[in-house]
């Protein structure tokens, strides 16, 4: 019996549907298999991982337990999902830009895998930020209110470590504002002048942003809203960077 022939390339380097397929399969593969290793080796760090986010509130003398046989094994377990996310985050950004890379025209290359690099550092830097100013300023705020009734805090340990997940992620993708401004720019998506017209429009949308995820008093507010509005600004100034970059070009061309 004759062997299939290995399917030549095209001239062009493009590559067909059942190459495509056997590529994102492999790919994908990459991913799971990283993925499951990560997380193992996180699993075995969450009990270190779990001490260091409640020491955190040990601070403000909060006391945790669990009402579940079941609930610290699932802290552990959805720590180390998160962890295992996040140390993989560069490689499986990795594996999509390899994937999507062959459509994308140089410039575009260019662009997405700046902003990869630059997404990274950034919400990297605003869960930095949740971590040593917001959080410990919501701690000490909420539970001040146990000192007006006669009420302990015992805190379910699920309930805190998921309201400081859920945070972290907030403000990492808060802090994407200015790659996603710069990115969608340089694909001529959004302009510096769109941005800097709506700025009435999103300082009222931000307040909002930061009444909804913040307790209510508006010290916790301004602390969430003061950054975002930072970066907004900041966001207008970049963009407009890379649309007097791309005139230059064009001009140069």
């Amino acid at each position: 019996m004759k062997s299939k022939a290995k399917e030549a390339p095209s001239p062009d380097g493009s590559m067909s549907l059942s190459g495509h397929l056997r590529e994102l399969r492999n790919r994908i593969l990459v991913c799971v298999v990283l993925l499951l290793a990560v997380f193992a080796l996180c699993l075995s760090f969450a009990p270190r991982i779990v001490t260091l986010l409640t020491d955190m509130g040990k601070r403000f003398d909060y006391v945790y337990v669990y009402i579940a046989p079941q609930e610290l094994f699932l802290v552990y377990m959805n720590v180390a999902l998160v962890g295992a996310v996040v140390v993989c985050f560069p490689v499986l950004a990795y594996q999509v830009y390899a994937f999507c890379s062959p459509g994308l025209s140089g410039k575009e290359r260019t662009y997405i895998s700046g902003a990869l690099i630059a997404g990274a550092l950034c919400f990297l830097l605003g869960v930095a930020f949740a971590y040593f100013i917001s959080l410990p300023f919501m701690l000490r705020f909420l539970i001040q209110f146990t000192g007006e009734v006669d009420v302990s805090a015992s805190i379910s340990i699920q309930s805190y470590i998921s309201f400081l997940l859920t945070v972290f992620v907030i403000f990492g993708l808060v802090f994407e504002l200015p790659v996603v401004t710069v990115l969608l720019t340089g694909l001529g998506i959004v302009k510096a002048d769109w941005l800097a017209r709506g700025r009435k429009v999103m300082i009222v949308i931000i307040f909002v942003l930061a009444a909804i995820i913040t307790p209510p008093d508006i010290v916790s507010q301004i602390m969430v809203a003061v950054p975002m509005l930072a970066l907004y600004e900041l966001s207008i100034v970049l963009s407009r960077l890379v649309g007097k970059s791309k005139k230059t070009a064009a001009e140069a061309a």
